[in-house]
């Protein structure tokens, strides 16, 4: 037997164990306005949206900020966890140490967000066990961009501490000092830097998961070699499928990866994320899970939309903390009116943050929460409800819980 061969089945036969481990036989979160075999289904594994923006204050003069109902979202969403994500570069980094007091004070935001919705961060996958078979909504912590770090790497180790579980590694916008080549900007860095590469082995040491969304494929391919745990490319779609709306599609393709990309993340065990821009309906949003699965594999697929569960408002009456400012970013004119065109056509720009409606708002006809209408367009696509269960939330079970045991 081939050591390819016998690696696959390996990570076939952990994939499946994932799944298992995530069923269970209770409808515990059923809605009443919910088709029984979707509500059962959809109570029988952990679903986990690997890529949710809550967008905490990060100025010190807003914190905490106005309430977010976390766990009633959660709840209606027919979820069992979020990455809850923010990214301390959507406002230009002005200098030294202002990227680290804006993480701070994003995570002092999310304890009191938190304590307000008797919730509690899942700092493993027993958490994320014990959460869901309590029926306690939970959020796993995740930041997006490593720009809080500032060359200091005991800072990753300092963020742990305080429940940092994944960390995008890169973000719009360069961290000072880089850590790897942006997919939306000209490469500068060769890839991987020294210090990027520094800091996925300190999160391999401590038990963070690694997140590579963001990278370019040269950083990607370095990132892999350097990693010993599986990592997660939690939100993106294939560059195959640009949407029904031109100025969109044309806007996101730099943020799309190949399906030769997304093999290179299955065949090293990691997991890609399907976000919800670019597609109108559900429909359209599990036929891209299904093209995912087609490229990488149904071991190595999961929901990571890019929303918003509970979209916050700042002083503007916008979200808080404002558009990204990076190339290609949403706060990019262009980008603007393309979202903007696509907001009056009904719902938002392909379900994606811009919308604004959160995530039970996905799409403009949504009569349940999101998982319980992902889960029914999946069975009507003719997966198994095993199947589910691992794009839903197993896969990235399995690698959260590779990434994170061992540790407290």
């Amino acid at each position: 037997m081939s050591a390819t061969r016998s690696r696959r089945e390996y990570l076939a036969t952990v994939a499946g164990m994932s799944a298992a481990m995530v069923l269970r036989s209770s409808c515990a979160w059923a809605a009443d306005d919910v088709d029984p075999r979707v509500a059962e289904l959809a109570a029988s594994t952990i679903g986990v949206d690997t890529h949710n923006h809550v967008d905490v204050p990060m100025e010190a003069a807003e914190v905490p900020g106005p309430d977010l109902d976390l766990a009633g979202e959660l709840t209606r969403s027919g979820l069992s966890a979020i990455c809850a994500t923010f990214a301390v570069d959507r406002q230009k980094i002005g200098g030294p140490g202002v990227a680290y007091d804006r993480f701070q004070n994003a995570m002092k935001s999310m304890d009191a967000q938190l304590a307000r919705n008797h919730m509690k961060r899942a700092l493993n996958f027993k958490d994320l066990q014990a959460a869901h078979d309590n029926r306690q909504p939970t959020v796993v912590q995740a930041v997006e961009g490593g720009h809080f770090i500032e060359g200091k790497l005991e800072r990753v180790e300092e963020a742990y501490k305080q429940g940092l579980r994944l960390l995008c590694l890169i973000h719009d916008n360069d961290a000072t000092p880089p850590l790897g080549d942006i997919y939306t900007a000209p490469p500068r860095h060769g890839g991987l830097t020294e210090l990027g590469a520094s800091v996925i082995k300190e999160c391999n040491r401590l038990g963070i998961l690694v997140d590579l969304n963001h990278a370019n494929v040269e950083t990607v391919v370095a990132a892999l070699k350097v990693s010993t745990k599986p990592v997660i490319f939690s939100h993106t779609g294939l560059d195959t499928r640009l949407g029904n709306n031109p100025r969109m599609g044309q806007m996101m393709r730099p943020r799309l990866i190949s399906k030769e990309h997304a093999k290179t993340i299955a065949d090293a065990g990691g997991v890609v994320g399907v976000w919800t821009h670019l597609v109108d309906t559900p429909a359209e949003y599990a036929q891209a899970i299904r093209e995912m699965v087609d490229a990488a594999g149904i071991d190595h697929v999961c929901i990571g939309t890019d929303s918003q569960l509970t979209p916050g408002k700042g002083p503007g009456g916008g979200p808080v903390g404002g558009p990204v400012r990076g190339p290609g970013g949403p706060g990019d004119p262009a980008q603007k009116k393309a979202s903007d065109s696509a907001q009056k056509k009904g719902g938002g720009p392909g379900g994606g943050r811009m919308g604004g409606g959160g995530t039970n708002k996905a799409w403009g006809d949504q009569k349940a929460g999101f998982y319980y209408v992902v889960v029914a367009e999946l069975l009507n696509l003719g997966f198994a409800g095993a199947e589910i269960g691992k794009l839903g939330g197993g896969n990235f079970c399995r690698v959260f819980d590779a990434a994170t045991s061992g540790h407290g």
